[in-house]
């Protein structure tokens, strides 16, 4: 893990980092959150975990600026292995399925469900309880399926989450200059 973040517990529960992942240096991660091993955490990002878990996999990226929240007495996030999460994206009590990816500026609110290997297109919003199948594109607000994902896009969004890996190892070492 990074020397950087900001984790704090909250009523005694603090957040769980896998010793492997990369939290920035103003993230900042609150109470029931976990994430899985060469997950990252990037600067800006807010993962609030005061009101139900937030669980991010293992090798999954939340990428500057997105803020994971929950409802109260409601679902927790959870979000899948190799999911990238674009820059200021919002997930509140819903599941992202693994290798998926979610657009810059998207939003995934209550009880929906992102289905594996799925790509929710920049500035989406999926409405609460949605369910999207495995292996799609989702835009529009509302977010609609337009069609199936073809095997080169599938692969693009793997190669996203690869490269993501491969950053957070360059920012371990970065040296701060004021």
């Amino acid at each position: 893990m990074s020397d950087g973040g900001r984790l704090y517990a909250l009523e005694g529960i603090a957040p769980d980092v896998h010793p492997e992942a990369f939290v920035a240096e103003t993230a900042v991660l609150i109470g029931r959150v976990a994430l899985g091993a060469r997950a990252s955490v990037w600067y800006g990002a807010v993962l609030r975990g005061d009101l139900e878990a937030i669980e991010v996999g293992a090798e999954s990226s939340i990428q500057d600026n997105v803020v994971i929240h929950t409802t109260f007495r409601s679902a927790p996030v959870q979000v899948g292995r190799g999911v990238s999460v674009g820059h200021q994206a919002t997930l509140h009590s819903c599941i992202i399925e693994d290798d998926a990816l979610i657009g810059i500026g998207a939003v995934v609110l209550d009880e929906a469900r992102i289905g594996r290997g799925s790509l929710v297109a920049a500035g989406t919003v999926i409405r609460p309880r949605t369910v999207v199948p495995e292996g799609v594109l989702v835009a529009g607000n509302p977010g609609k399926v337009k069609r199936a994902l073809t095997a080169a896009e599938r692969e693009a969004i793997s190669d996203i989450a690869a490269r993501y890996i491969g950053y957070s190892t360059i920012h371990r070492d970065i040296n701060r200059i004021r």
